[in-house]
This record gives structure tokens, C-alpha cells and sequence, in this order.
């Protein structure tokens, strides 16, 4: 049995050929040969399977400790792909705090076709055993998942898979796991409870913000075989080439999160100290790796966020980055900023986003492996030309005066 690091390098082959690649092939072709007419080869169309996706399947099962994989075009692909198990009157509980994109296509898509939605506070034990179990005498039935991702986007909160499965399972409900912030390097949900993981592979997995990739990982063969009902007559597979270029990210993926991670460390600590700097949401802050153990993690991943004091325009910030570039996305070699409100969660009403904490000060940073020194300077003089605008629109106004009066405390 080899360890993951390894896993990480080889996979697990098809054997599918006897060149002696190091490599496994990509296979461009659409269609395969039959022997004859009543065969029933492993390959015969390529959205039913292809050995280029095969391997990569295979890897992300192996890596995540499940039954069956599957690679989607996207990540919202996949989680369509998910979603699409159930039924209308199925009731979904969601976290409260997900991705703009997730309550897009809960809400505006699978809530028109039947299925019923519902947000509760995932940290809260008995608030979640309530929503799950319904009220059968008022008509409620009980949910059929629990939907949620392990570090909340953008706050960064922390999960308990093992909790909110459990109390899943107690109501005969399965948990349906985003582990895109965390990967299999830093948590494995499955082993946790959960019977269903995801994850936008566009992000850790490939690495270099090239490629569009989502995949599935099934505890079961049977929930298996439903996402694969899904994903061969949807259609929304990932193609060979990108299959091959999330297997080569996967390949380098705990040495780039160390690094992240390392940066992000670095990076969250510096935001602590600015004055400029309301808030800092990053679960690997001092003094809470007991916290992220006690959840089954072995890291606080690499996304971060941070509130800038009321009357400081968070755009002067973002607007003035050098380094890091105003993007959407996470995960890659490069560092990239958001304004979440205006960007990646924008599909949210803004009701909705205040709610659970996405103010519109916040901002996301999506930390790279550049030299950790460059980021904070980066960082730094973003914030001297937000200070010099905050004096232009406030004139004889200090905010550093206000800081210590304890206005802003």
C-alpha cells in the first residue's frame, strides 16, 4: 500500500497499453472499435469512458479513500451532476455560507425543478438535527443531504464533518462534502462520515488556472452509480487533455499547498498587525490548530480574508495590487484578490450576504507560492495609496487618530 505523497505521483494505472510510457496517454478519440458485434468492450464512446479519464478517476478515488470517481468540465458540473440524484419534495439542507455559484444553481435552477432548499447553521449542532429531521406532523419530511463545504467561502469557517455526518445519518441522510479549500492532502471527508465529496479541481488539484475540471468521489457504489447515470447522459465530462492536465497538477499538489499554506501564515499575521485591517478569517491564525484537529484537519489551506476599517474603500486596495492579480479562482501557483460582494459572490442578494458575514469591505486573497516577502509588500503599499484616498475623501479626518480613540475597536 503506498502513501499519499506517492499516490500523488502514480496513480493507479489502466493498464492500457504496453509502450512502457511514463506517462499514461491521452486518448483523443471519440468512439473504439468492437471486435465483433456482440462484444461488450470496456470502451466504446468516449462520454461513456475514456482511459485518459479512467486514470484520473481512479487517482482521485484512491486519494479520497472512495468507491468510485468522476471527472466533470467543471465543478458546478459535478455538483449538478450530484444534485441530480434526488428527486422533486427532496429536501437539501445547505450550509449557511457557500459559494455564489452553488446558490445559484441551487436556488435558480434545482429549487424550479422541485427540489427544496434549505440554509442552517452547520456549527450548530441542534439548530442542524432540527433542520434535518423535519416535522413530520406539520408535513415537513425529513432532508435527504446535508450539503456544505468544510472551510466556508469567504469566511473561512471551520466544519465538523464528523458531526454534521453523523447527524446526517441519524435522520437517514447522506452528507454531501465540498473539499475544494482543503483537498485530500488536508482532510479525507469520507474517512470522516461523509458519503459524497467534490471538489472544483480548477483550483488545488490542477493548480495553474489552465483548466476547468470538476470531480466526484462516491463512498458507495451505489450513490456511485447514480452519479454515473448522470454523468454519461448529461454529457458533462472533462475531456482527455484536461484530464491529463489536472493529473499533473495532482502530482505536485502537496508541495505547492505546503508553501501556500506557509505564505498564508505569513501573510494573515501581517493583515493582524495593519491598522487598516478590521478582521482576519484565516482557521491557521496562532492558536487554533487544536481546533483544526479536533475536525480531522491537517491544515488551514491556503484562502484567506480580511475586513478593512469602516470609510477604508476595499477597491483602493484591490485596484492598487501589483503582484496579486484581481481575479476569481483559488488554489493556483499565483496569488489572486477579490471583493467578494461585487465578484465571486455576487449572485447572492446582498440581504442574503449579510447575513452570514460577507460584508461589502471584505475581501479575498488566494495565496500563491511567490516569495512570501513580495506579498507583503505587495499588500503594503496597496494599503498606503487606500490610506492616502481615505485622507482625500476625508480630509483633516485620521483614521489612525480614530483606530486609537478605539472607534473602530
Amino acid at each position: 500500500m503506498t502513501r499519499f505523497n506517492t499516490q500523488l505521483v502514480h496513480g493507479l494505472p489502466v493498464d492500457d497499453n504496453t509502450t512502457g510510457a511514463v506517462n499514461p496517454p491521452i486518448y483523443n478519440s471519440t468512439t473504439y472499435a468492437f471486435e465483433k458485434v456482440d462484444a461488450m468492450p470496456r470502451y466504446d464512446y468516449a462520454r461513456s469512458g475514456n482511459p485518459t479519464r479512467d486514470f484520473l478517476e481512479r487517482q482521485i478515488a484512491q486519494l479520497e479513500h472512495g468507491a468510485r470517481g468522476f471527472a466533470f468540465a467543471s465543478g458546478l458540473a459535478a455538483i449538478h451532476a450530484v444534485l441530480s440524484i434526488f428527486k422533486p419534495g427532496d429536501r437539501i439542507i445547505v450550509g449557511k455560507n457557500i459559494y455564489g455559484g452553488t446558490y445559484s444553481l441551487f436556488h435558480e435552477y434545482f429549487a424550479d425543478r422541485g427540489l427544496i432548499f434549505e440554509a442552517a447553521d452547520t456549527h450548530d449542532a441542534k439548530a442542524l438535527e432540527t433542520a434535518v429531521a423535519g416535522d413530520p406532523q406539520q408535513g415537513v419530511p425529513a432532508a435527504k443531504a446535508v450539503y456544505f463545504e468544510v472551510l466556508t467561502n469567504p469566511l473561512l469557517d471551520v466544519n465538523d464533518v464528523r458531526l454534521i455526518a453523523n447527524i446526517a445519518h441519524k435522520h437517514g441522510a447522506i452528507a454531501i462534502v465540498d473539499n475544494t479549500f482543503v483537498t485530500p492532502y488536508l482532510q479525507r471527508p469520507l474517512d470522516l462520515g461523509a458519503d459524497v465529496v467534490i471538489h472544483s479541481a480548477t483550483k488545488y488539484l490542477a493548480g495553474h488556472s489552465d483548466v476547468n475540471a470538476g470531480l466526484v468521489v462516491t463512498l458507495s457504489e451505489e450513490i456511485g452509480k447514480a452519479v454515473y447515470f448522470a454523468q454519461n447522459r448529461f454529457g458533462g465530462v472533462l475531456a482527455p487533455a484536461e484530464c491529463d492536465a489536472v493529473r499533473r497538477g495532482i502530482q505536485t499538489l502537496a508541495l505547492r499547498m505546503d508553501r501556500q499554506q506557509e505564505n498564508a501564515k505569513a501573510i494573515a499575521q501581517y493583515l493582524l498587525a495593519h491598522p487598516l485591517v478590521k478582521t482576519v478569517n484565516y482557521p491557521g491564525l496562532p492558536g487554533r490548530d487544536r481546533e483544526l484537529a479536533a475536525k480531522g484537519l491537517r491544515g488551514a489551506g491556503g484562502v484567506l480574508s480580511f475586513e478593512v476599517v469602516p470609510g477604508v474603500d476595499p477597491a483602493d486596495v484591490l485596484n492598487n495590487l501589483r503582484v496579486f492579480r484581481l481575479a476569481v479562482s483559488l488554489g493556483a501557483v499565483e496569488s489572486l484578490a477579490e471583493l467578494p460582494c461585487r465578484m465571486t459572490h455576487f449572485e447572492l442578494p446582498r440581504e442574503e450576504r449579510l447575513k452570514v458575514g460577507i460584508t461589502d469591505e471584505l475581501v479575498r486573497l488566494a495565496i500563491g507560492i511567490e516569495d512570501a516577502a513580495d506579498l507583503i509588500e505587495d499588500l503594503g503599499q496597496a494599503f498606503d495609496i487606500a490610506y492616502e484616498r481615505y485622507l482625500e475623501r476625508h480630509g483633516e479626518s485620521d483614521i489612525f487618530s480614530q483606530i486609537t480613540s478605539g472607534i473602530f475597536a
